[in-house]
C-alpha cells in the first residue's frame, strides 16, 4: 500500500437496465474468471424473480436488503502493551456498502438452492424481511461491537 497517496475512486457506469450505482458493484462481485455478461445474467435473474415474487419494484428491494445487511459498528484488533484488545468502530459509509454486498453474495453461493440465480434472489428476499445468513452475520458483528464496548477508549 503506497505511503504517499491514497488511491483515486474511480467513477461507476450505472447499469444499463435500471440506471442504478450500487447494482453494477453487484455485478462485479458475483463476477468469477471475468465473466461480466453470466454475472449480468445472474444479478438480472434474481431480480426478475424478486420482482415476481414480491410485486415491487426490485431495485428497492435490492437496496432495502442491503440496507438490512450493512453494520454499522464493526471490531477492529488493536495492540496495546502486548495485549490484543477487540475494538468497536464505526463502518465507513464505503465499506459498509463493500460488506454488505460481500455478506450477501457469500450468504448465497453458501445457500442450497440450484442455481445461482435462485441463490441470489433467495438471499435478497431473506435479507429484505430481516432473516437469513447475511443479516445474522450483521447482527453477530454488532453483537461482537457491543460486547467489546469496555475497549472503546483504544479507539484511534
Amino acid at each position: 500500500m503506497s505511503r504517499r497517496h491514497s488511491a483515486v475512486k474511480r467513477d461507476i457506469i450505472p447499469d444499463p437496465k435500471f440506471g442504478d450505482l450500487v447494482l453494477p458493484k453487484l455485478m462485479n462481485s458475483v463476477m468469477k474468471h471475468g465473466k461480466k455478461s453470466a454475472a449480468e445474467t445472474i444479478v438480472y435473474g434474481a431480480l426478475d424473480t424478486v420482482e415476481e415474487k414480491m410485486k415491487r419494484n426490485p431495485v428497492e428491494v435490492f437496496h432495502e436488503a442491503l440496507e438490512n445487511i450493512a453494520p454499522s459498528v464493526e471490531v477492529r484488533s488493536r495492540r496495546v502493551g502486548g495485549a490484543t484488545y477487540q475494538v468497536p468502530v464505526e463502518v465507513r459509509t464505503g465499506r459498509r456498502q463493500a460488506l454488505a454486498l460481500r455478506w450477501l453474495i457469500a450468504a448465497a453461493r453458501a445457500r442450497n438452492e440450484n442455481t445461482m440465480v435462485e441463490r441470489l434472489s433467495g438471499e435478497l428476499l431473506d435479507a429484505a424481511n430481516g432473516r437469513g445468513s447475511a443479516v445474522k452475520k450483521r447482527e453477530d458483528t454488532h453483537r461482537m461491537a457491543d460486547a467489546n464496548k469496555a475497549f472503546s477508549h483504544y479507539r484511534w
